[in-house]
């Protein structure tokens, strides 16, 4: 017998050879052992590739926050342009406000987070992806609405349907200094935490707001948007990530940014 039929033999627990010597034919044995081994090589194969995919960040899960202003422009251009990239990513998207964001990217519960800065928290690092500007959103039919263009001192007088302070202190306070830089401050009737239902209360004809484009997608009859006089500088929406996440999937997706 020889060696390795001797070692085939002693691994599979089977008495006698798994094949005839001289000959080369394979015994029941030995066909179902060397079948089984060639499946164990193969299988071998294809995890050991599936680890270089995952380490080339191919393979595995994204998750992703994000405010709900993101859905609108943002959201969809960075998840489409990743899974042109890596297809075989699973991606988890989650709406979240700001600081609830914060917190899970400080917990590793996402990967990234699409936010409006400025965010002051030391690990996190924020890549710009878009610039947007401020509009006046108006009920259908308020005498504004025929004008091409708002300015803030216009809606001085106005009922504000305004962003929750607690879903974004940084919205909400830069929004209301551009109010009193303008000479007052916003009387605001009621509050919301998503551009989605703000617009809807406006449409409601509750007051106006002032929301950062891109804006919901209204009929005009209700909702008209138009843009400030003001040259007031423009919003960023940044993708923002921990230091100490070192995930694959996370640098494949910095790196689709940087195409």
């Amino acid at each position: 017998m020889s060696a390795a039929a001797i070692a085939v033999s002693s691994c599979s627990g089977v008495r006698g050879p798994v094949r005839v010597i001289g000959v080369g034919e394979v015994t029941p044995a030995g066909e179902v052992f060397l079948a089984g081994a060639r499946d164990l090589v193969r299988r071998a194969d294809e995890v050991a590739a599936a680890a270089r995919r995952a380490h080339r960040g191919e393979l595995g899960v994204l998750r992703v926050g994000f405010v709900q202003s993101a859905t609108f422009a943002a959201l969809p251009g960075l998840i489409r342009t990743f899974r042109a990239e890596a297809p075989e990513v699973r991606v988890e998207v989650t709406a979240m406000t700001t600081l609830r964001q914060l917190d899970a990217l400080a917990d590793d519960r996402i990967d990234a987070a699409l936010l409006r800065p400025p965010v002051h928290t030391p690990d996190l690092r924020l890549r710009t992806v878009s610039h947007d500007r401020l509009f006046a959103a108006l009920p259908g039919g308020h005498p504004l609405a025929d004008r091409a263009r708002v300015s803030l001192a216009d809606l001085a007088d106005e009922s504000f349907v305004f962003y929750e302070r607690d879903a974004g202190p940084a919205v909400h306070d830069t929004i209301v200094g551009y109010c009193r830089a303008a000479g007052f401050s916003p009387r605001i009737v009621q509050e919301a935490v998503d551009v989605q239902t703000i617009a809807a209360l406006v449409a409601a004809n509750l007051g106006v707001s002032l929301l950062i484009a891109p804006t919901p997608h209204t009929d005009e009859a209700a909702v008209v948007y138009r843009p400030l006089v003001e040259d007031l500088p423009p919003w960023e929406m940044a993708l923002a990530w921990s230091v100490r996440n070192h995930s694959p999937v996370l640098a494949r997706l910095l790196a689709t940014l940087e195409e």
